[in-house]
Formats: structure tokens, C-alpha cells, sequence
């Protein structure tokens, strides 16, 4: 069976981060979505989204397909229910749908005349930004438990002070001295070829992911993960950074999300916490306001390729979108659309020229290629956001 993940009525409330990917490619827990789909179904898995994303992620039709909901994680009982979906059939919790059988003839989808299968137990599902660190402590242990199933985890070190040792994986060839690990509060997943340096403490739940590397000295509360290539130091509590994103020195990160190619330079600080304790308020592509979150802690949430200087500082709830480069002192405002350049006195358009040999130049240390593809991809993002910026 070919199996196909889309993006649904999520998409707009989970940019920034699906501006430069389809919802699939979200990353919570250990794996993206669309990791976690393929694992359970042992298939490789295409998406449909949006057309500019098209080309560097293309969808793969068959005869028969069967369409995910990509904004529903994967757990055994579901994953069992749409193996067995049949012509005309489709998956629904509540009003929503899960999944549904389509061939390549059908023009239109037309749920009426399909047969109705109702899924009423748990599951995740990521709807909003805040879903991607709120829910992520129920995400890490579903991977933790995915991935291990059978397996037997490397040694750990004898200079590694570990509570609730039982519930540590580290894979091959990760590298980890003289730190303390702490897994009674939920499971740690050390990737392969990751590296913890000396002094460093980890609560759990917690996911370094495959060649990402923890500093010497850092302060890590879960639920955390940190992304392939990633590099993080300092404190950090309830983050998600997706990939080849670097937060290296001191400073705080808490309860955000960093997509890509981002950086925070030293001493940067993000709050969590309003002063009067009030709900957070976040920016919504959506309603092009600031939407209820229903959190108390909520911190920032950073688009791709996005940088700050030192000694930044982003206020409980910061949106940044795409491509911004945010410097000086104060605090910036609470909404950065992508692509602009300052920082609390003003911004001004920082412009793909500018921003695509940055991003070249980034990406080149870890020798990958921003391709045209990718600049295409940026450019689109550059037109769609200029009604968000002042110039």
C-alpha cells in the first residue's frame, strides 16, 4: 500500500515552522512525523502540500493510497486501524479526519459516500506551535519506546552518574563522560554519534539526536529535544530544536521551539512566565493577531534560518518568522515577521541577497548546499511576508 501524509487545516497554525516544510516534517519527540509513520508502517511515506513546497517535497501517487492526517502522531492501535482500511472507508475522531483510502481515478473525495470508521481512543496530535513542546514529553516516551522495542542500549560509561539507568538508550558511537543523567522523571535517548561534554545535567524526559552535541556545563530540564547537528549549551527547559540549530553558550531557553538553521548568540534569554502569571498570548498567522494559548509558560517560537546577537532578549510568547536576523539591546517585539533586520528600535527588510549568502555560508560548514530549490522555496516566504513588515 502507498501511503501519503497531508497537511490538513493545521498548516496555518503551525507557521513559522511550516512555511519551509509540510506539517510531516514537524519534529517532536525523537523523530519528525513522517519518521514516526514510517517506522510503524515500514514504508517510505510521500506528503502533499502546499505547491511552492512541491518540488523539494514531492508526493508519489499510486493506484491505491491510503491519506494521513499528518497532524495525528502514530500509535499501534491507529497505525493497525489504517492498515486495514479499505476502498471507501475513512477514519474519523470526532469531526475530523484521520485517514481515508483514495485511488488515483477519484477526482473528488466525497465522505458521505464513504463508510464511516470512528476512532475514539488517545492520541497526539499537533495543532498549534505550543503542541511541538507541550506535548513533546508524551512524544519523546512514544519514540523512546518505538525505537528501543528489542534492542539493548550501548554501556553506559562508568563516569556517568545515572538515576533510573533502566530507562537510558544511548546508540553507537555516542560519547558522554563525567555527566549526570537523571531518567526518574521520563526516558533519555542519546543519538548515535552524539556527544555530552564533561559537567553537563540531564533530566529527563530528554532526546539528543544523531551527531547533535551538548556543552560542557549545561542545565537540561525535560521534556527536551535536541536535533541532528544541533549544538546546545546553558540552560534550557521544554525546547524543541528540529535541526542543525545552534543555542551554544549560556543564556535561558524555555518551553519554545527553534526550527532549522537557527542560531542564539551568547547570553540571549527568552521569558516563559508573564509577571502578572496571566495566560500567554502568541501571534496567529491565522487570525493575524494574538490568539490564547491556555498556557501560563510559553516562550519562543523561531522560524528557519532565523539569528540573534548576544544578549538578546525575547519576551513570554515571541513569534519570529523566517530569515530574521534580530540584534541590539531591549526587547524586540512579540511578532517578527520573516525576513527583517534590528531589532527593539526597528526593523528594517533584511533581503534574500543578503540573506541567502548568510544562509550559504552557514550551511556550507556543515556541508550542505543551499540549492535553488531551497532559494525558491525562501523567496516565495519573502513575498507571502511582506504585509508583516514596516519598512
Amino acid at each position: 500500500m502507498n501511503y501519503i501524509l497531508f497537511d490538513g487545516p493545521s498548516r496555518n497554525s503551525l507557521l513559522p515552522f511550516t512555511y519551509t516544510r509540510p506539517v510531516a516534517d514537524i519534529r517532536i519527540g525523537i523523530l519528525t512525523i513522517r519518521e514516526k509513520w514510517e517506522h510503524h508502517l515500514g514504508s517510505t511515506i510521500t506528503t502533499i502540500t502546499e505547491d511552492y513546497l512541491a518540488d523539494k517535497y514531492p508526493m508519489v501517487e499510486m493506484e491505491e493510497n491510503v491519506m494521513i492526517n499528518a497532524s495525528y502522531l502514530p500509535n499501534f492501535e491507529l497505525v493497525e486501524l489504517i492498515r486495514r482500511l479499505e476502498k471507501n472507508q475513512a477514519i474519523f475522531k470526532d469531526e475530523d479526519v484521520i485517514a481515508f483510502f483514495a485511488t488515483d481515478s477519484q477526482e473528488d473525495i466525497d465522505f458521505e459516500t464513504y463508510q464511516a470508521i470512528e476512532y475514539n481512543e488517545a492520541c497526539l496530535k499537533v495543532e498549534h506551535t505550543w503542541d511541538i513542546f507541550s506535548k513533546n514529553g508524551a512524544a519523546i516516551q512514544a519514540d523512546f519506546d518505538l525505537l528501543t522495542e528489542g534492542r539493548t542500549s550501548l554501556p553506559i560509561p562508568t563516569t556517568v552518574n545515572t538515576i533510573a539507568p533502566e530507562n537510558i538508550f544511548i546508540e553507537e558511537g555516542a560519547q558522554l563522560n563525567f555527566v549526570t543523567l537523571n531518567a526518574s522523571t521520563g526516558p533519555i535517548y542519546i543519538g548515535k554519534d552524539a556527544v555530552i561534554l564533561e559537567g553537563s545535567l540531564i533530566r529527563g524526559p530528554f532526546a539528543l539526536c544523531e551527531k547533535a552535541a551538548v556543552k560542557m556545563g549545561a542545565k537540561i530540564y525535560g521534556p527536551t529535544t535536541i536535533g541532528p547537528y544541533s549544538k546546545v549549551g546553558g540552560e534550557i527547559n521544554n525546547a524543541v530544536l528540529f535541526a542543525n540549530s545552534n543555542k551554544g553558550h549560556d543564556g535561558y531557553l524555555g518551553n519554545s521551539v527553534l526550527g532549522e538553521w537557527c542560531n542564539l548568540g551568547a547570553d540571549t534569554n527568552n521569558s516563559n512566565l508573564k509577571n502578572n502569571y496571566a495566560e500567554v498570548r502568541l501571534w496567529s498567522y491565522e487570525t493575524e493577531n494574538f490568539a490564547k494559548t491556555g498556557l501560563q509558560f510559553c516562550g519562543l517560537m523561531m522560524g528557519d534560518h532565523s539569528k540573534c546577537g548576544i544578549n538578546t532578549m525575547f519576551n513570554t510568547g515571541t513569534v519570529v518568522g523566517v530569515n530574521a536576523n534580530i540584534f541590539g539591546t531591549g526587547f524586540p517585539r512579540n511578532f517578527v515577521p520573516s525576513f527583517s533586520w534590528g531589532g527593539s528600535s526597528g526593523f528594517t527588510t533584511y533581503t534574500t541577497k543578503k540573506a541567502f549568502e548568510v544562509a550559504e555560508m552557514v550551511m556550507k560548514r556543515r556541508d550542505v548546499e543551499l540549492t535553488d530549490v531551497d532559494k525558491a522555496i525562501l523567496e516565495h516566504i519573502f513575498e507571502e511576508s511582506k504585509k508583516y513588515r514596516r519598512d
